[in-house]
């Protein structure tokens, strides 16, 4: 591989770490020596590159720098395609159309125009059951979500029996055929998982809930068991 494919690689492989990566865990991904990505890094600064960190810490790219895509794999193209088309199988517009307009500036931003590759890529998501037309509350959850705000719902349990809670939202899975919104509780002091099928009403309380999503995040994980990854 060629010097400037490698600090391509180099680049790819700080981009997909949100913490510090040190010099040997990049030597073993790119298949090279330690001595060889110290030499890369210090070429990376030279170029201009937002690479901070030092040896024995390790090395990010600094937050608020744009990197465009540069070029693309099979493999990754057909990851990205991929994924559009099971978003569009959530129930929830929005995050569909934006999942289009991201796969169109990709194939636009690279030296190629690959729009009409991405268009015969045969890898298709199967519809699976589905619920019956977009879901309205699946957008304010994931707002309240990114904005850490509280959220005020109307919601029947498996039993239909009603409820009105002020929940925290902090995370959503989407399963096929059903979307589960994670949240802290107030009502019940705890964390509840919450079908979005199962909401009747949802409205933004515009109030920011006092603990930081991603310690929620961590108390989710440690009581399910999920193992947290970079």
């Amino acid at each position: 591989m060629s010097r400037t494919g490698r600090l391509f690689q180099l680049m790819d492989a700080l981009r997909g770490n949100r913490r510090p990566v040190t010099a040997g865990a990049l030597a073993e991904q790119l298949g090279v020596s330690e001595r060889t990505i110290y030499r890369d890094i210090k070429a990376l600064a030279q170029l201009g590159a937002p690479v901070e960190g030092s040896a024995g810490v390790g090395y990010m790219l600094r937050t608020g720098f744009f990197l465009p895509p540069l070029m693309f794999d099979s493999d990754e193209l057909e990851a990205l395609v991929l994924g559009a088309r099971w978003v569009r199988h959530q129930g929830d517009a929005a995050l569909s159309t934006a999942a289009e307009r991201a796969l169109a500036k990709i194939a636009t931003a690279t030296p190629r125009d690959l729009r009409d590759h991405m268009a015969d890529t045969s890898l298709w998501v199967p519809a699976g059951p589905e619920p019956t037309g977009p879901d309205p509350f699946i957008q304010p959850a994931r707002e309240a979500i990114r904005h850490q705000c509280k959220l005020r719902i109307d919601y029947r349990d498996e039993q239909a029996a009603a409820s009105q809670r002020i929940v925290w939202p902090f995370a959503l899975a989407f399963f096929q055929g059903r979307r589960v919104l994670a949240a802290w509780c107030e009502l019940r002091g705890a964390i509840r998982h919450f079908r979005i099928d199962r909401i009747v009403q949802a409205e933004p309380s515009g109030e920011r809930y006092p603990t930081p999503r991603h310690q929620l995040l961590r108390q989710w994980r440690q009581e399910c068991g999920i193992e947290e990854h970079s």
